[in-house]
């Protein structure tokens, strides 16, 4: 069925739209972060934010690539401190070079299709002593989904579909609502707490490390495409290394507790492989050791 325009419809640009760009917080970023885009001297700001403030960094880092190409720039050439709570998509598409530390809380979609950059959400400064950041809400649904590559530090819990299509950047975070890790393909996930049901649904790809601290990690997984693995000595080193690295970034007391008490803690953590992703990494290993073609090996193994 064939639905004919109507006589004040248009079927070509008409008349010019206004997304209200020009009051974007990015305009802001992109103005006192000149010295770095066009000549990479690092700069390090402090301003506040709003839940109106929406893809924070996603301007910014249109013109870092558009100036820098797709390697960005250096490691923390952009430092922004943020004191509120963010708006959606908070940091998406950030390439490296940029660092986002929002002292707050986030709204959804923290990281979205994350290119490089560093992200880093913990309680706002001054926060009452007696509050459990390891308990409490930190950031919203589908967070870093689509991430290609970066790294996320949240210190505190976050809702549903955490990681979804997920394909290289690391996060650490200190607990996960349902469907976390959904379609992951590539990357790395250390969940420092409780998940909810439905942990690895169609993950093909990447490995998540779960901290069972009730034992009851192993009802909550979808075992379709993933089945738990013993941690070798090269999980152990990333582990530990990126639990350093979260209790440095976010003064996290989970993190904290759990290096004191180390060697008790490691016992408790669950990897979770995909199956085809498991035998991929081998066939790779296998063919390096025996000087055969890599992505005949992988192709073999894949079918």
């Amino acid at each position: 069925h064939v639905v004919e325009p109507r006589p004040d419809d248009h079927l070509s640009w008409h008349r010019k739209q206004d997304h209200g760009l020009e009051a974007a917080l990015d305009v802001t970023l992109i103005e006192q972060c000149a010295p770095a885009i066009e000549q990479s001297q690092p700069v390090h700001l402090r301003l506040g934010i709003r839940n109106v403030n929406r893809t924070v960094g996603t301007l910014l880092g249109h013109e870092v690539t558009k100036k820098h190409g797709g390697a960005g720039l250096p490691a923390d050439t952009i430092v922004i401190d943020f004191d509120g709570s963010a708006g959606n998509s908070f940091g998406a598409f950030l390439p490296h070079g940029i660092t986002l530390r929002l002292h707050g809380d986030a709204n959804d979609y923290v990281g979205k299709g994350l290119s490089g950059g560093r992200i880093v959400v913990r309680p706002p400064e001054g926060s009452h002593a007696d509050l459990i950041a390891a308990e409490n809400i930190i950031a919203g649904n589908v967070i870093l989904y689509g991430a290609t590559r970066g790294e996320l530090f949240l210190n505190g819990k976050v809702g549903e579909r955490f990681c979804v299509r997920n394909s290289g950047a690391t996060a650490v975070v200190e607990g996960v609502g349902d469907h976390a890790c959904e379609y992951m393909t590539g990357g790395r996930v250390v969940v420092l707490g409780s998940t909810g049901r439905n942990f690895g649904a169609g993950m093909s790809g990447g490995i998540a490390y779960v901290y069972d601290h009730d034992g009851q990690f192993a009802t909550r997984v979808n075992y379709e495409m993933v089945a738990f693995e013993a941690l070798d000595s090269t999980d152990i080193e990333f582990l530990k290394s990126s639990i350093e690295r979260h209790q440095s970034e976010t003064g996290s007391a989970r993190a904290g507790e759990m290096l004191q008490d180390w060697d008790n803690v490691l016992g408790s953590f669950k990897k979770v492989m995909p199956k085809d992703y498991k035998r991929v990494l081998e066939a790779i290993k296998r063919a390096e050791a025996e000087g055969r073609n890599v992505d005949e090996a992988v192709m073999e193994a894949s079918q």
